[in-house]
Order: C-alpha cells, then sequence, then structure tokens
C-alpha cells in the first residue's frame, strides 16, 4: 500500500536553516554549451562543490543534528564506502559526538583517508566484509548491541527532508525554472527534490535518472514496489543501489514525472565533456543528470532547465577506464579475436589494407602463447569515425579475416578487455 502523501509533512525549508552553518549554499550556474546543444536554458546546481564534494552532507547533518541529547551522547552508525560515509563523518566533528563507520574491506584507500579526514578524531573506521550488505549487517548489529542510532544513506524522512534542502535553494535562485533531473541512487535527493517541487511549484516537471546498470527505481516501478536486483553494475558507484528504499519509492513513485535509465557509457563521455569544456569535476553519479538531457532533448526545448550534479568525488585513475568505455559507447573503439588466414604478410594486409589511414591499433596479444604468428589475437581497434566501423567489417570479410566482435559478445568482452 503507497504512502498518503497528504499525512506526510518534510520541512525542507526549516531543515536549510538548521544545516546553513554547515552546508554551503552551492551555486546554480548557467552554462553555455549546454544550453547552446540543446536550445534551451540549462543551469547546473554544482553540489560537487559542496564542503565533502557531495549532496549527501545535507541529509547526514539534518538527521544527526535532529537527534536528542541522549542519542547525540550514545553516537552514531553508518554504513558506507562514499560520501554517505564523508557526510557523516563531518557532521560527528560539528556535533562533537562519536561516530562509528563500517566500510566493506576492499574500499579505496583514499575514501578512508578522506572519511578520516572529515571526521578528524571524532569517529572510528571499521573494514568489515567483502561487500555493501555485508558491512551494513554489521552496522546494524553493531549500532542495536551497542544502544547508538544508525544512519541510513537514503530510507529515512530526516535524511530525505535534508536532501530536499537542495530543491529550496533552486527555486529561490531560480523560481521560473521548468525541469529539474535529479539522479536516482537510494531515492533520497529523488524523494526530497520532487517533495519540495510539487508543493510549493507544482508546474515544474521532476525526472529522475539513474544508471543503466543499476536501474532499481524501474523495476519498482515495473513490480510496484522495491525488488531486489540480482546484479548490478557498480561503476556509477554513487547511484548504483540494488534495492530502492521503500520510503524513497513511495514518495519519488508518485512524484517524479519520469525515470529514465543512462547508459555508463554516456555518463562517461559527459565526464569528459564537463572536465574538457567546463573544467568541472564530476564522479559517475554527478554527470547522470547532464548526460540524460540527450535523452530528453524534443521535450526540454525553450525550457529553463536545471541539472543536479550530484558530486565530484572522481578518483583520478579512474580516468583511463572512463575514457575507455566513452569511446566504445561512441564507437570509436571496437576489439576483435581474429584468427588470421594461413599466408604470409596476413598482419600486414590487415594494417595497410582493412585498416584505415587514421585509423589506430592500440592493442593487440596473442591469445595462445604457444601459436604466435598463427593462432588468434586480441586486437582493439581505435577508428578515426565511427560511421566507418560497417566499412571496417567489410574489409575484413573481404579480405578472408576470420573474426568474433567481442564487443557484442558481453561476457567475452568482460572476460578478455
Amino acid at each position: 500500500m503507497s504512502l498518503d502523501l497528504s499525512t506526510l509533512t518534510l520541512d525542507s525549508q526549516a531543515a536549510k536553516e538548521r544545516i546553513k552553518d554547515v552546508v554551503v549554499r552551492t551555486p546554480l550556474q548557467y552554462n553555455h554549451h549546454l544550453s547552446e546543444k540543446y536550445g534551451a536554458e540549462v543551469y547546473l546546481k554544482r553540489e560537487d562543490l559542496q564542503v565533502v564534494r557531495s549532496y549527501k552532507l545535507r541529509g547526514a547533518f539534518n538527521k544527526i543534528s535532529s537527534l536528542s541529547p541522549e542519542e547525540r551522547a550514545n553516537g552514531v552508525v553508518c554504513a558506507s564506502a562514499g560520501n554517505h560515509a564523508q557526510g557523516v563523518a563531518l557532521s560527528c566533528k560539528r556535533l562533537d559526538i562519536k561516530g562509528v563507520i563500517f566500510m566493506p574491506g576492499p574500499t579505496p584507500r583514499q575514501k578512508i583517508t578522506q572519511t578520516e579526514m572529515w571526521g578528524n578524531g571524532n569517529i572510528e573506521i571499521v573494514l568489515i566484509g567483502d561487500t555493501f550488505d555485508d558491512c551494513q549487517k554489521a552496522a546494524l548489529d553493531y549500532a542495536k548491541e551497542h544502544c547508538m542510532t544508525f544512519i541510513p544513506p537514503f530510507d529515512d524522512l530526516k535524511i530525505i527532508e535534508g536532501q530536499g534542502t537542495v530543491a529550496v535553494e533552486i527555486l529561490e535562485d531560480l523560481p521560473d525554472l521548468d525541469v529539474v533531473f535529479i539522479p536516482i541512487g537510494g531515492g533520497g535527493l529523488s524523494s526530497g527534490v520532487s517533495y519540495y517541487f510539487k508543493k510549493h511549484a507544482p508546474q515544474v516537471k521532476c525526472y529522475g535518472v539513474e544508471p543503466e546498470g543499476a536501474a532499481s527505481m524501474q523495476a519498482a516501478l515495473q513490480q510496484g514496489e522495491p525488488v531486489e536486483l540480482d546484479q548490478i553494475n557498480k561503476f556509477v558507484d554513487g547511484a548504483a543501489v540494488k534495492k530502492i528504499g521503500k520510503l524513497t519509492f513511495d514518495i519519488s513513485s508518485q512524484l517524479l514525472d519520469s525515470v529514465k535509465s543512462i547508459p555508463e557509457g554516456k555518463i562517461c563521455t559527459t565526464i569528459l565533456q564537463l572536465y574538457n569544456k567546463d573544467a568541472i569535476v564530476a564522479e559517475p553519479a554527478g554527470a547522470l543528470s547532464i548526460a540524460a538531457l540527450e535523452f530528453h532533448k524534443e521535450e526540454i526545448k525553450g525550457k529553463k532547465v536545471v541539472c543536479i550534479i550530484s558530486g565530484g568525488n572522481n578518483d583520478i585513475d579512474r580516468m583511463s577506464e572512463i575514457k575507455e568505455m566513452s569511446l566504445l559507447y561512441e564507437g570509436f573503439k571496437h576489439y576483435f579475436i581474429v584468427r588470421f588466414p594461413q599466408r604470409p604478410g596476413a598482419l600486414r594486409l590487415l594494417v595497410t589494407e582493412v585498416l584505415g589511414p587514421k585509423d589506430d591499433i592500440t592493442r593487440f596479444e596473442y591469445i595462445k602463447k604457444t601459436e604466435r604468428e598463427r593462432g588468434p589475437a586480441l586486437i582493439g581497434i581505435e577508428l578515426n569515425n565511427p560511421n566507418d566501423y560497417i566499412s571496417f567489417i567489410e574489409r575484413l570479410k573481404e579480405y578472408k579475416f576470420d573474426f568474433i566482435e567481442v564487443n557484442k559478445d558481453q561476457t567475452l568482452f568482460e572476460y578478455l578487455v
């Protein structure tokens, strides 16, 4: 049974006052090249410029600052390997309370260090389990055993209310906007933002966007309730959630005007464009809303549009992976298993006759080390123009190369590439 929204009270304006001394009022910036490209007025809500480089601080501080004196004295617990952990850590420091933050064992050292920095003596980090589910179970058990308050990442009214302060600021800065694009992970941001807009500016269209490889909101919409996905693509780590929250589903499903999934490759292209054109460092979840513009370009023409950049905690070590995924998605890069014809000069023939003059071989390795010069090879090709792909395939066939298109076989691609 769906939540009756008429009985729900989320006061994000009061939350805005509660968190104002800790949370930065982030800018709403007009973006010239996106506006020109889509024939709309496109504004970016820069939550990547938040104190912990993510909107998550809003909900975490609103929740923790609302606890009773006794609950504060007992301390708080959370489970997170990312932005929520950093928001909780800073909240503990500013409110001078004890926090215990559980993180999965494989969490990168950079994220652990960041969380320690924001907590600065007020938190303890516990690394446990191989997955987030293992980690969260341990955190919940610990909180119960020690009579501490568990701070959930999204499925909580005070968390949702805090995330809704993003909408308060947007509406104050741009009262006549038409559309807002909201990233969806667990649904805290989409619930808080859509609730505020539908209450104070119901004419605003609220479009939810989630990663294609972790479309938990759409799965829930199809079933009419939250369902756990069997597996997800964890690349968009800030929004890769197996199961949408119960509260967040009940709110978002009634208030969002649409929900669309965005391919991870398109998100990667958007990250690179934001960096190269605007010097904006967006994490994959942060680029979701901007990547979605391409899939709504007809609806937004002539409109005032806001895209929420939800965070900017992007590890520089991931940039090569991001570039690779972008090239694959845009059709520039392709991988093949090629078995060369049994004749002299076959490799030279591939380079001189099959490849275009501006195409490039980016990877070449024989799959069977005992059959060099004769066995199958894994070859990565980068085309100068994606439109040349069909003619490239035709030349492979013309010159009698036996090949398999690895890009079209996800299992094979993951195993070899």
